[in-house]
C-alpha cells in the first residue's frame, strides 16, 4: 500500500514524504505506505499505515488512483503496490515525525523506486477533479473566504485563479453556502469578507463536462 497524502500547506500544495530506514533505497524520501494484513482490505491497511506511521490518522479524502505492477519496480521479488490519493485540509495539522515532511509538489527531492510517478498521478487526479467535483472541501478548512478558497484552488491547480470568476461557477453549481458570518477585519481594517463553506463534505460530481484550465492568454 502506497499514499500520496496532499495538502496545500505555507501557499503551495504540498506531498506528504518520509525518510526509508532500511534498504533498498535507505535514506530516500519516499511515499508512506506498508504491506497489506491479512485481515485488511487495501483502504482499512492504507489508514492504519499512515495512521501509525506518519500520524496522519484524519484524512478527509480517500480514493485509489492505481495498481502498480510492473516487475522491475522494485529490486529482488516482485512486489504489486496499491496507490492512492490522499487529501489533508489547511486546518488540521498531524504532528509528523522527524523522518517525515511535507515537501513542495513542485520540488520534490529525489523519491525511491516509482514513487514520483505516483505523486504526479495523484497530483492530476486531484487537478482533474477540482474541474467537475466539490472535492475542493477536502482541502479547504470548515469556513473560509472566497480569497482564501481562491488561494487553495490556485495552489492545487498550479495556476492563478479569478475570486470572482471561481465564486460564480462554485455558487451556480450549489457546491458553496454563506455561513452568514464574516471573517475579523485584518490589520488593515476594511469591510470584513463574508465567510463560506462547502454545501457538502463529501464527493460530488457537479459538471462531468468542464475541464479546468489556466486563464487564457489575450490576444495580441
Amino acid at each position: 500500500m502506497l499514499a500520496a497524502v496532499l495538502s496545500v500547506r505555507a501557499g503551495s500544495l504540498r506531498v506528504l514524504l518520509w525518510q526509508r530506514a532500511r534498504d533498498p533505497e535507505s535514506g530516500r524520501w519516499s511515499l508512506p505506505g506498508g504491506r497489506l494484513g491479512p485481515d485488511e482490505d487495501v483502504d482499512t491497511s492504507i489508514r492504519r499505515h499512515l495512521a501509525q506511521k506518519v500520524d496522519v490518522a484524519r484524512l478527509a479524502h480517500l480514493e485509489q488512483i492505481a495498481v502498480l505492477s510492473d516487475p522491475a519496480r522494485m529490486p529482488g521479488r516482485r512486489v504489486l503496490a496499491t496507490a492512492f490519493l490522499g487529501l489533508v485540509p489547511t486546518d488540521r495539522d498531524p504532528a509528523l515525525p522527524a523522518d517525515t515532511a511535507w515537501q513542495p509538489a513542485d520540488a520534490l527531492p529525489p523519491l525511491a523506486f516509482d514513487h514520483a510517478a505516483i505523486a504526479d498521478r495523484a497530483r492530476g487526479r486531484l487537478r482533474a477533479k477540482l474541474s467537475y467535483t466539490n472535492l475542493g472541501f477536502a482541502l479547504a478548512p470548515p469556513e473560509f473566504t472566497i480569497s482564501q478558497l481562491r488561494e487553495i484552488y490556485a495552489a492545487a491547480l498550479g495556476y492563478r485563479v479569478s475570486a470572482t470568476n471561481m465564486q460564480r461557477v462554485l455558487t451556480r453549481r450549489g457546491v458553496l453556502t454563506p455561513t452568514g458570518a464574516a471573517a475579523p477585519p485584518g490589520r488593515t481594517g476594511g469591510r470584513p469578507a463574508a465567510l463560506y463553506r462547502f454545501a457538502e463534505p463529501t464527493l460530488r460530481v457537479t459538471d462531468p463536462f468542464a475541464v479546468l484550465g489556466p486563464p487564457r492568454r489575450a490576444r495580441r
